[in-house]
């Protein structure tokens, strides 16, 4: 059985993904699994063990010939299954055109009319994304969904091997989002109670390139001797690989909590405009959500976040404790 999976969105949505990747292989060991990504995602899966082929879709130039281009060569691959993720045109074009024998995915996708089987994609019940995911191929595996997880190498253990001389733990500090992300001065209370706490204590700030600017800002206005600025010098596995041994790991409601997740990393997640029952929680078996204690009535204000604070004050973010978020080692 040849089964391509779609997931063309960001990151975290990716990591979420594999879940899919171990149900597939655990039930169905012989099938042929294939990906499509888009393009910047796919170092997440290097060398995964149960993956025969990564597909990339570059959204970024000449998308719609790069997507003509795809659907003929998934039409070649003459995939059995393919189980769409996205709820996008694009994807449900592909899916449609596909010549699959079974085409899957959620009804949201406006091209979903063309599918062989379509499901609902409901959010704000408390159901996590794995378990919505898991809907699409329980007719193939059963109902249970398998965890997520990524697979990073003895290269990539071995390179950050350097940071681990001490006890650590890692902050991830940014987000797409600006509704999603703890602002800075937040962080800087949290680094500031392990100094007082623990001044031996190796803080490693993770992230992209385009956050290393909000690294640097943090450790300019930082009083701790042993913060460090790896964003952007560290690759997606490289980091999961590193979160793996922190005492604990801090991050956004973003990639970096999926990230944990997938390798079972302590992790304690900062959900600001966001809600953990929209189901993007964490999967580690050692986790803790912090979120305001105060009412607000705009808060969720998004599923995804937004690049300002609609009311303009920010106070699902301004009114979380810091004693709240940090946790005592």
């Amino acid at each position: 059985m040849k089964i391509l999976i779609i997931q063309t969105a960001f990151t975290g949505d990716v990591v979420l993904a594999t879940s899919l990747l171990e149900k597939i292989h655990c039930e169905i060991p012989q099938a042929e699994i294939s990906i499509l990504l888009r393009k910047g995602n796919e170092t997440l899966l290097s060398h995964h063990p149960f993956l025969k082929e990564i597909l990339i879709w570059n959204k970024k130039e000449n998308k719609l010939s790069n997507l003509f281009k795809l659907i003929f060569r998934i039409r070649k691959n003459k995939y059995d299954v393919i189980v769409n993720l996205q709820r996008f045109a694009g994807t449900g074009i592909l899916t449609s055109l596909s010549g699959a024998k079974e085409k899957i995915g959620f009804s949201k996708n406006p091209l979903s009319l063309f599918y062989t089987k379509r499901f609902s994609h409901n959010i704000g019940d408390g159901t996590h994304e794995i378990e919505r995911n898991q809907l699409l191929i329980e007719h193939l595996t059963g109902k249970k969904a398998a965890l997520p997880r990524l697979y990073p190498d003895e290269s990539e253990f071995n390179s950050i091997k350097k940071y681990q001389n001490s006890d650590y733990i890692t902050l991830s500090p940014g987000s797409v989002w600006f509704t999603k992300t703890f602002p800075p001065y937040k962080w800087l209370e949290l680094i500031e109670k392990y100094r007082q706490a623990n001044s031996n204590i190796l803080i490693y700030l993770l992230g992209s390139k385009a956050e290393q600017d909000l690294g640097n800002e943090l450790i300019k206005n930082s009083k701790h001797n042993s913060l460090f600025n790896l964003c952007g010098e560290l690759s997606f596995l490289q980091s999961t690989a590193l979160m793996k041994n922190a005492m604990m790991n801090y991050v956004n409601d973003s990639a970096p909590l999926h990230m944990a997740g997938a390798i079972d990393a302590n992790v304690t997640a900062i959900y600001c405009s966001t809600v953990p029952k929209f189901g993007f929680g964490p999967l580690s078996k050692i986790s803790r959500t912090v979120e305001t204690k105060i009412e607000l009535s705009c808060r969720p204000c998004g599923l995804h976040g937004y690049t300002a604070c609609p009311e303009k004050h920010f106070n699902c973010a301004h009114t979380i404790s810091i004693d709240a978020v940090f946790q005592p080692l």
